[in-house]
């Protein structure tokens, strides 16, 4: 699928450069998407939607001038193209020869979802629905959701970028509310990545078996106890822990901002050895993935912290030119309609050579934090506070009862340096990150990690 022809696109270039600038972009994007809902044991009507259109922005120094345009009509395109001819400072760059966008995914798709009749994802609602309700006569409410999207891009620059990419999502979510005796507690749990409907055809149903165990199981839960203790936090989306308290910080916006207690630590140890860990765009199959990242730029595995020290940060195109270094391929957008910006793609810890079970064996007294609700993060000081969804308490090397209302406080470098075993059961799980006003697929993943001392408010007396 072809959107637009390199002599457009070189056209609009030209046009938006004719005051100057460093950098002119031509941005277009075919989004389609499809979704099913299922709630009260009713699938609600089929959501489908389609959006085409174009950006043109230009870059001077560190101010960039943007607009977009519904559709793909040259007449639109140069009209925007003019528009944002406001550029200056710079003179005008040489004409630049484009050839036909190239790239694509790297990520197969067995089974195009598009391909899939409607019935049968709604059969694999109702599938789900069944199963979470045999967890038991608790299970009170349970929220069945499917969605689908493909996205095509291409991105063309006045560097003589000319790249493509096809990208299809897919993502099954489940939520079950269990309720005894006026207590209810909720458990979620979804499957999703960048691949086909293949990712669901195997035994879907343990998404809503995940999620309705959890949910019953916290019906007994006991109030948290609070105070420092050890922390072991799960695998999968435990990894929003490190996402938030530490990822963030290492988006180049916020260090040249001097907005991230991150900044000028490159080359510093800010963990143990023990400790390596990567954003990795380029992950086959994982939800944050991409050919390109929405500037044209390949995406690639980039190791942040590499045994304890500091090694990179995660770089869109404008802030590494500032900085003199190379884009990690961290640039992306919500869609035609923004700016891009460094975002993280899937950002997890490198897996350890411990299990799980060794280190839950190694604490006496703590809490095992499986998967966290909301949270508030201070990139500039590090300083975090996060809601656990899921806990149990850590009594004698065994996990035990668990837990409702414990909160994890702390700061993210501190944290890091706290870290004392990681497990080798690496996961990634399926997450939106939103910055900047815009939201975007991010994968949150890492083995079981424990963290020597952190600090729990609970509401145990």
């Amino acid at each position: 699928m072809t959107l637009l022809d390199p002599a457009l696109a070189q056209r609009a270039i030209e046009r938006a450069l004719r005051r100057g600038g460093e950098l002119a972009e031509v941005y277009a994007e075919d989004r389609r998407g499809f979704g099913l809902t299922l709630d009260d044991r009713r699938v609600e009507r089929p959501q489908s939607g389609r959006e085409l259109g174009a950006s043109v922005r230009v870059v001077s120094g560190e101010s960039s001038y943007f607009g977009h345009v519904d559709g793909l009509a040259e007449e639109d395109l140069m009209r925007v193209a003019d528009s944002v001819a406001q550029a200056a400072g710079a003179p005008a760059s040489p004409g630049v020869r484009l050839e036909p966008a190239s790239g694509g995914s790297r990520h197969p798709v067995e089974l195009a979802p598009e391909d899939v009749d409607a019935a049968r994802k709604a059969e694999l609602l109702r599938s789900c629905d069944e199963t979470a309700r045999s967890a038991g006569a608790e299970v009170a409410q349970v929220s069945v959701g499917y969605v689908e999207g493909r996205r095509v891009v291409e991105v063309y620059n006045s560097d003589g970028v000319a790249a493509a990419d096809d990208r299809t999502r897919v993502r099954l979510a489940v939520q079950v509310v269990a309720r005894r005796d006026g207590v209810v507690e909720t458990g979620s749990e979804t499957r999703g990545g960048h691949a086909g409907f293949e990712l669901l055809v195997e035994h879907p149903e343990e998404v809503a078996a995940k999620a309705a165990r959890t949910a019953v199981a916290l019906l007994d839960a006991r109030p948290a106890p609070s105070g420092p203790m050890p922390v072991v936090v799960g695998n999968a989306f435990g990894g929003v822990l490190l996402h938030e308290a530490v990822g963030h910080g290492l988006e180049a916006d916020a260090v040249q901002k001097s907005a991230s207690v991150y900044a000028g630590k490159l080359g510093e140890a800010v963990a143990p050895e023990l400790v390596t860990a990567y954003d990795d765009g380029s992950r086959p199959g994982a939800w944050g993935s991409e050919g390109i990242d929405d500037e044209g730029t390949p995406t690639q595995r980039t190791t942040i912290i590499e045994e304890g020290r500091l090694t990179s940060y995660l770089y869109d195109l404008v802030r590494a030119r500032k900085d003199g270094v190379a884009s990690t391929g961290n640039g992306r957008r919500e869609s035609f309609r923004h700016l891009p910006v460094p975002r993280m793609t899937n950002t997890f810890f490198a897996p350890g050579e411990a299990t799980p079970e060794e280190l839950i064996e190694g604490v006496e007294r703590g809490l095992y934090a499986v998967s966290f609700g909301g949270g508030q993060v201070e990139p500039a000081t590090g300083d975090f506070v996060f809601g656990v969804s899921e806990g149990y308490l850590i009594e004698g090397g065994r996990v035990t009862a668990p837990v409702r209302g414990a909160t994890l406080i702390g700061n993210g470098l501190e944290a890091l340096r706290a870290v004392d075993g990681i497990a080798g059961d690496l996961e990634i799980g399926t997450g939106y990150c939103g910055k900047a006003g815009q939201r975007v697929a991010a994968g949150v993943g890492q083995p079981h990690v424990r963290i020597g001392a952190l600090t729990v408010g609970g509401t145990a007396a």
